[in-house]
């Protein structure tokens, strides 16, 4: 699904002569190339849409990383080329959850699965991973998790 979608904005960006989104759909491809190679090397198959939500993340993650670093050594038009690609990554995500649902979220799982304490936090963060794939900051979830379990 989420495959077809990249292409179509592939084509769609060809015709456009938007050269910034073009080279960012294809970093985007690639990048789900390499995990299809890496599965295949673990013996799964291609990767699911989940997986490529959370690749997506990632990728949105280092792109902000990068901005950062390039603002702090006085290149603000590089840090702004890596926030265009960090937006146009976006737009194939799912909306991002509020701070508020996300932590409805975790409190939902965390009954749901009945965790007590933090040697649960994995067991919990999984379940999180699986259902909300790239609507969420895991990094920071992970924080929330370990606050709700402490409890």
């Amino acid at each position: 699904m989420l495959r077809e979608t990249l292409t179509a904005a592939l084509k769609e960006a060809m015709k456009a002569k938007d050269s910034r989104r073009l080279s960012t759909i294809r970093l985007m491809q690639s990048a789900i190339k390499d995990r299809d190679i890496a599965n295949r090397g673990e013996g799964k198959g291609e990767a699911s849409d989940e997986d490529v939500l959370q690749l997506f993340a990632k990728l949105v993650k280092q792109r902000d990383e990068s901005a950062k670093i390039y603002e702090e050594n006085g290149r603000p038009e590089l840090a702004a080329q890596e926030r265009e690609e960090a937006a146009i990554i976006k737009t194939f995500m799912p909306e991002q959850m509020s701070d508020e649902k996300v932590r409805d979220a975790i409190a939902a799982i965390i009954a749901e699965i009945n965790a007590e304490g933090v040697r649960d936090m994995g067991k919990v963060m999984a379940a999180l991973k699986e259902r909300f794939a790239g609507q969420m900051d895991f990094a920071k979830a992970s924080g929330t998790v370990k606050e709700l379990l402490t409890k």
